[in-house]
């Protein structure tokens, strides 16, 4: 029975293809005379008539028709501009994920159905009528019995079942379009992968309240934001029950212009927000599109923010930090032949790529960027046009990289929006140098030092039977003799040196004054262990 449901499926996926002119495209990638005979057998396209139509509007039209999963799919790809065209995907960004909601009876249904008691014991308000709908949940305006107002995210029933379905559809176009030489280097089944990694994350609320639950201890007693709270026994798998958030939807530029809202400062938050998360929190909302964000206007003077939805998150790790970094500070010294290095160092580009025409091409895309005043800088357009670039040098796939300057234009856009003056450059410099000074801290070299105690300490014991496998063999060769002894007693005054760099890195949390005294103890014994010349 599911085959039958999934031929079906695949029938109406590629009749609305045929519809829409859609084989036109692949027949324009060269296909082979096997998918060209599979096309014409559709008695859908011998009946139908030309069209005039653009390209991206007619897949827009498409994936509209195909339904929830292949217009998030379309919204996906319309923030890829490094994989499509810039006209289809102008066209894909128009996408709405507006989806009518389910019966207010199934609602009501699935919420008795989670709860052994019943709805009315966790409940003393539930709005069965949804407030906002969308392709794989939707929210509902609840009271908890305790008195505090919450919102209810409920996963859209059988949904799994669609989407498995129309993931295998998706992944059959995928390794399609890969045996084309001209779409194989976009990397199509990557591309999907990555998608279904993140419709797959977005079906699991309990993930998505532990995302939001991390950014909101992450931002605890803050001042310019504010995350709602979880309300964890009463989440489920399909289930999210958090603290209702209410303000002004942050592109209501009328609304907030009648409160009075300071907009520099409000912009200028948004972009310190964003790098706080990406440089010291390493974990943030990598889907601030307007209608997941708010503004808290009880004081206009000082607006808070309001973030919400946060089953899209993303991470860099310490090098990618690193040498982003790097990189943008080497873009404001119009240092190119760092910037180069930086991506061959750290593995954003192959090792063998030559530096000095990588550079040539970085300059030239960057020199006009650099020359324009500081409020007409974008960091989002900066990345899109290095990550363009690096492109023609093999560049390896960065789904985070790509993940995080989608955010960042989001984050520029809306910043531009509220207040077109805004400088990206004096906002996020303050938070990016901070977190430099960290990274060169003492404090910060010592915590890296606790984590990787295990890795020193296996090390630590791996040089005895070392030092014996080098005396052994300094006695079978009759090798000129050299005092081993001196060198084994400087060892191991170096290994106790060590030991007192890692003692006191342990202590930093408890007590610093006793930590910096071991440590510099510790420094002095590896200054004696030294061997002399």
């Amino acid at each position: 029975m599911a085959t039958i449901r999934a031929l079906r499926r695949f029938s109406f996926v590629l009749n609305v293809f045929i519809k829409f002119h859609l084989d036109e495209l692949i027949n324009e990638l060269g296909s082979k005379n096997h998918t060209k005979i599979f096309l014409f057998l559709s008695p859908k396209r011998w009946f139908r008539g030309k069209t005039n139509q653009p390209r991206g509007e007619r897949i827009r039209l498409a994936f509209e028709e195909l339904g929830p999963l292949y217009i998030k799919f379309g919204q996906s790809l319309s923030t890829r501009p490094d994989l499509l065209p810039e006209d289809i995907a102008k066209e894909l960004s128009k996408l709405q994920d507006d989806v009518p909601p389910f019966s207010e009876e199934l609602a009501l249904e699935i919420m008795n159905a989670s709860y052994p008691d019943g709805i009315n014991d966790v409940f003393s308000e539930f709005d069965a009528k949804a407030l906002a709908s969308a392709s794989v949940a939707q929210a509902h305006a609840a009271k908890l019995t305790s008195g505090e107002e919450v919102i209810v995210k409920i996963i859209r029933p059988n949904i799994w079942d669609q989407i498995k379905e129309d993931m295998n559809i998706l992944f059959l176009m995928a390794n399609l379009l890969d045996k084309f030489s001209i779409t194989k280097r976009l990397k199509p089944i990557e591309v999907v992968e990555d998608y279904q990694k993140t419709v797959l994350h977005e079906l699991d609320l309990m993930r998505e309240a532990a995302n939001c639950a991390q950014i909101g201890r992450n931002w605890e007693g803050s001042d310019i934001i504010k995350v709602p709270k979880i309300h964890w026994g009463f989440c489920r798998k399909n289930i999210l029950v958090q603290e209702r958030i209410r303000g002004i939807p942050i592109d209501n530029i009328e609304k907030l212009n009648e409160f009075g809202v300071d907009f520099e400062r409000l912009a200028k938050n948004g972009v310190r927000i964003f790098f706080t998360q990406v440089f010291h929190h390493n974990l943030f909302h990598a889907d601030m599109h307007p209608g997941n964000v708010f503004v808290d206007v009880s004081d206009p003077k000082n607006p808070k923010y309001a973030a919400v939805d946060f089953g899209i998150v993303g991470s860099l790790d310490e090098k990618d930090r690193e040498y982003l970094a790097k990189s943008f500070n080497a873009f404001f010294e119009k240092d190119y032949g760092q910037i180069a290095n930086n991506f061959i160092s750290a593995g954003w580009v192959p090792e063998e790529t030559k530096a000095n025409e990588f550079e040539s091409a970085i300059r030239t895309v960057c020199d006009p960027i650099a020359d324009k005043p500081l409020e007409e800088i974008s960091f989002g357009q900066l990345l899109f046009r290095l990550f363009e670039t690096a492109r023609d040098f093999n560049m390896v796939n960065q789904p985070q990289l790509i993940q995080l300057e989608k955010t960042l234009l989001n984050i520029e856009g809306l910043g531009r929006q509220l207040y077109p003056k805004l400088d990206l450059v004096s906002s996020a410099k303050p938070v990016m140098e901070e977190w430099r000074m960290e990274q060169l801290s003492i404090t910060n070299t010592f915590k890296k030092i606790h984590k990787d105690l295990p890795e020193i300490k296996k090390t630590i014991e791996s040089i005895p039977p070392l030092m014996r496998k080098i005396l052994e063999e300094e006695n079978k060769h009759d090798m000129p003799q050299v005092d081993i002894t001196y060198f084994v007693r400087q060892l191991y005054m170096g290994i106790i040196g060590v030991g007192f760099l890692i003692v006191g890195a342990v202590l930093l949390g408890f007590n610093q004054l006793v930590a910096f005294s071991i440590i510099a103890i510790g420094l002095i014994v590896l200054l004696i262990s030294k061997p002399k010349q």
